[in-house]
């Protein structure tokens, strides 16, 4: 008996032994997996700093183990880590049932072997860079979440999908995922959460998607999805979201979306639908917010629509709806936003809208409605948005909407109002867009207090008001003010010049009269300058020649006299001038914006000179016949005429150049030279340039060099231009333009060399790095300021320069930040106009489109570049427009900025709608540089989200 205890002992130590030398091997194996994991990867902020022998594994960061202390989950979400990941890596660990490595910048194919884990319960790979397709792979029976969304997978997705038999959570969306869905994804019973957005998916949604009676998500949106909604979408009866946007799916609504009970968002906008809305639609009396905008649906709004109570969005916009707009909306307690505009609604607005809803966007404009403005549009006192315009409104403007504190946007423009402007709205502390145009407004508008500290941009045009203007607005933050067309009378105030932001000021047919206030000179900032048709006096002031940026001069029709002022001709951002129609007489100036000056912007005055297309006589010599005045005139004109040769002769010494092309000839041949900027730069300094160590970047274009001038000892770069014959024949001249722009946000050329197989453009050299090498480590702040510039250096371009002059498809590469986060666009040869960008409707699209482009990786942290191939820009923002208002703001949001930005999630959002805007798939549907900066520079002021508007509806 005792011989049997002792054996029974032995062999229990023997198995104990065992045990732990089996426990051992396996911590030893799992050590090293996670320590040639580390090893492959880069991790620039030392998250897994303590991944080392001298910790215990289970202590080791974003490691959690199991009760045997086997490593059980790994969770490294947002961390910045790079690198890609091995076929023997982190999958292959024997106990692992856990991975999160989402929101990162890993790269590479995923591991084919990826699902060879039976233990696997949650994979996270989402938000890297991964590439390839999806891995086949086997069952994984235990595997309950699955997301590979905002990556670049391609391929179709595999039919294994549907052997994961306990799915619960499948996402492969913003992904470049192609063909169709594949039926066998419908054998996914269990699964409640389904996304396939933002790929490249085709054909129709299959009708076995019914028998998947767990669904509670479904999101297709963003592929180019076709044929109709199945019918047995309506079995779905657990779904709680339905959205199926932008794609090609037509015919009918299909009533049988009735049947969706627990449905509380219904979104089909951007589809080819047609036919009326439903009427079961009406009974899914939980549903929150409903999008059926830009479709073809037709017919009227029902009635019915009062039993959505808990509805708090309605998207019914850019249809063709018709007849009247329900008087039941206005019982809808929770109604928050409520959009129809561009439609074919004629009617009054309901009288008690607002009253009982908690609105706080309205948009009706661009209807055919009639009769008044209701009083209760902001009864909810939480109105922000109210956009009107466009329709045949009448009576007054509601003295309630004085009282609205909250307004922020009011666009009324365009209908038929009345009376005069009403006291208080005048003084409302937070709107910064007022638009009253095109009314029948009248009275006076300087005998109320004018405090809108907000404003930014009034446009009281087409109206009748009358009297004096307002000598201050109350405010230093105006950048437009319209109130052309007008009766004002009286003078332009001289406190205009506390108008420190105006960029654009046009007061033109009126009736003002008196002198051009010499204090206008003191508005920095103003581009364009229209007071034309009106009954101004005196002279031009010589001060507006002090104007840095002034771009636009427009002093027609008038009862202005004397001489033009010379230095007018010296101002170089000065590209458009008409003084038509007024008493001007003398010479007109023979530089700048008079140099090639239309004969229509000129005719109706006494002036002389000019070339031949001014149709101006000659300038007659003095004829004064007495000898001694001829005298003392003769040595004056001499003294002057030896001052004129003096300074030549000292400019040229100084400046070597004029502006005029120069041939220059050496060892290398003939060359063409035109310098600007009064730089002294040599074909000598150019070609020194040209050396390898001296390479600052490469691109299809051409190469870049840093230089140096000898004589002046200016930093410059140089840009070689391989192929000089594959620019557009008018090339050159254009950039030419270039040589005149001076803008802070925009890199200078200095000057243009070429012979007959190469160019240089040559720029001011710029201390600093592109922006897409610094992009991944600036914060928030900086990253804002950044894109403030950004577009200013657009607006400039689009809106004060020729229209010739295009910056071309603009990108973070082009973009050089300096030490104190100045931005500087770089033009370059791709910038000049071609017969692509010839419509005057598309000529500055791609520029915005570029603009929302780099928005979108200023916001998320990702490239376009990431995408593989160039030009593939469609990708990335099909994947941002997947990351729409539903999803939380830090499944997209960089995660170097998440952390410090986490209180400006709501301005990050809105600034996503704004790049989603300038992305926009129409040319014609993108926003104005102008349009792009007020949206941006209000979002950075006040971040009044709604989390649930869609993107699109930013237009108006």
């Amino acid at each position: 008996m005792k011989g049997i205890q002792e054996s029974s002992s032995l062999l229990t130590f023997i198995m104990f032994l065992l045990f732990f030398t089996m426990i051992g091997f396996l911590h030893g194996e799992e050590l090293g997996t996670l320590s040639s994991f580390k090893a492959s990867i880069n991790d620039p902020l030392n998250h897994l700093s303590n991944w080392n022998s001298n910790n215990n594994l289970c202590d080791w960061h974003g490691i959690t183990c199991d009760s045997m202390s086997h490593v059980h989950a790994i969770e490294l979400s947002s961390k910045n880590i790079s690198g890609k990941l091995s076929s023997s890596s982190t999958f292959h660990l024997p106990f692992i049932s856990r991975i999160d490595l989402s929101n990162n910048r890993f790269s590479g194919e995923i591991p084919h072997d990826m699902f060879f884990n039976s233990s696997f319960q949650y994979l996270n790979l989402s938000n890297n860079n991964f590439t390839g397709q999806i891995p086949s792979g086997r069952s994984i029976s235990k595997l309950e979440t699955l997301d590979l969304s905002n990556n670049m997978l391609s391929g179709r997705i595999p039919d294994t999908i549907g052997s994961f038999s306990s799915l619960r959570y499948l996402d492969l969306g913003g992904n470049v995922l192609v063909g169709e869905i594949p039926i066998s994804i419908t054998n996914l019973k269990s699964l409640e959460y389904l996304t396939l957005a933002s790929n490249h998916l085709v054909g129709p949604i299959p009708p076995q998607l019914g028998q998947m009676k767990s669904l509670k998500w479904i999101y297709f949106g963003y592929n180019n999805l076709s044929g109709k909604i199945p019918t047995e979408i309506g079995f779905l009866t657990s779904l709680n979201h339905l959205d199926l946007v932008y794609n090609n799916f037509a015919g009918q609504i299909p009533s049988s979306i009735g049947n969706l009970s627990d449905l509380q968002y219904l979104f089909l906008y951007q589809n080819k639908l047609t036919g009326s809305i439903p009427k079961s639609v009406f009974s899914l009396k939980r549903l929150i917010s409903l999008d059926l905008s830009d479709n073809f649906l037709s017919g009227e709004i029902p009635e019915l629509i009062i039993q959505l109570e808990n509805l708090e969005i309605l998207h019914l916009f850019s249809n063709n709806f018709i007849g009247k707009i329900p008087t039941a909306l206005t019982s809808l307690p929770n109604l928050r936003v409520l959009q129809l505009w561009s439609n074919k609604l004629s009617g009054e607005i309901p009288a008690e809208l607002g009253k009982h809803n908690n609105l706080s966007v309205l948009d009706l404009s661009t209807n055919s409605l009639a009769g008044k403005i209701p009083e209760s549009l902001c009864g909810s006192g939480h109105l922000f948005k109210l956009i009107l315009f466009s329709n045949s409104l009448e009576g007054e403007i509601p003295k309630s909407l004085s009282d609205c504190k909250s307004l922020q946007r009011v666009r009324l423009q365009d209908n038929k109002l009345s009376g005069g402007l009403p006291q208080g709205l005048t003084q409302l502390p937070l709107v910064y867009f007022l638009d009253i145009s095109g009314n029948n407004l009248s009275g006076r508008i300087d005998d109320r207090e004018w405090n809108m500290p907000s404003l930014q941009m009034l446009n009281l045009a087409k109206n009748q008001f009358v009297g004096d203007l307002p000598s201050s607005f109350a405010g230093d933050k105006l950048e437009t003010l319209d109130l052309s067309r007008n009766r004002f009378s009286g003078t332009i105030p001289s406190q205009f010049r506390s108008l420190s932001s105006l960029v654009q000021l046009d007061l033109s047919e009126n009736k003002l009269s008196g002198e051009i206030p010499e204090e206008m000179s003191s508005c920095k900032k103003l581009v364009s300058v229209d007071l034309s048709h009106n009954q101004l006096g005196g002279s031009i002031p010589a001060s507006l020649a002090q104007m840095p940026v002034l771009s636009e001069l427009d002093l027609s029709d008038n009862h202005l006299s004397g001489e033009i002022p010379r230095n007018l001709g010296r101002v170089e951002s000065l590209v458009q001038v008409n003084i038509s129609h007024n008493n001007f007489h003398g010479t007109l100036p023979s530089t700048g914006a008079f140099l090639a000056i239309h004969k229509s912007a000129i005719e109706g005055n006494d002036l002389c000179g000019g070339d031949t297309t001014t149709g101006l006589r000659p300038c007659k010599k003095s004829t004064n016949k007495n000898p001694i005045w001829g005298f003392i005139v003769a040595c004056f004109i001499g003294a002057l005429m030896l001052l004129a040769i003096v300074a030549f002769a000292i400019v040229f010494i100084k400046q070597q150049n004029s502006l005029s092309m120069k041939r220059v000839e050496n060892e290398e041949g003939i060359w063409e030279m035109q310098i600007f900027r009064a730089k002294a730069i040599t074909i000598e300094d150019i070609l020194s340039s040209m050396k390898e160590e001296n390479v600052i970047s490469r691109s299809k274009t051409g190469v870049s060099y840093k230089g140096k001038c000898v004589s002046s000892g200016m930093q410059i770069m140089v840009k070689l231009i391989n192929d000089v014959n594959s620019l557009p024949p008018n090339s050159w001249a254009q950039i030419a333009q270039f040589g005149k722009l001076q803008h802070h946000n925009i890199v200078k050329l200095v000057g243009i060399c070429r012979s007959k197989k190469r160019a240089y453009l040559v720029y001011e050299h710029v201390e600093g790095k592109k922006l897409s090498e610094i992009l991944g480590n600036l914060s928030w702040e900086r990253r804002k300021k950044i894109s403030i510039g950004i577009v200013k250096a657009l607006r400039f371009l689009h809106s004060h320069c020729s229209s010739s002059i295009l910056t071309g498809d603009i990108s973070t590469d082009q973009v050089i930040v300096d030490d104190k986060d100045v931005p500087r666009l770089e033009l370059s040869t791709n910038c000049f106009i071609s017969p692509a960008y010839a419509s005057p409707e598309t000529k500055d699209a791609s520029e915005i489109y570029g603009f929302g482009l780099i928005l979108i990786e200023l916001l998320t942290g990702r490239s376009c570049r990431d995408t593989g191939y160039y030009g593939s820009h469609e990708s990335i923002v099909e994947w941002a427009r997947y990351c729409d208002s539903d999803c939380h703001p830090d499944t997209w949001i960089d995660p170097v900025i998440r952390v410090h930005a986490s209180n400006d999630h709501n301005e990050i959002v809105e600034i996503m709608t704004l790049a989603l805007h300038c992305t926009a798939t129409d040319p014609t549907a993108r926003p104005t540089a102008d349009e792009v900066l007020k949206t941006l520079e209000s979002a950075l002021r006040t971040s009044s989200w709604l989390p649930h508007l869609k993107f699109s509806s930013c237009v108006h």
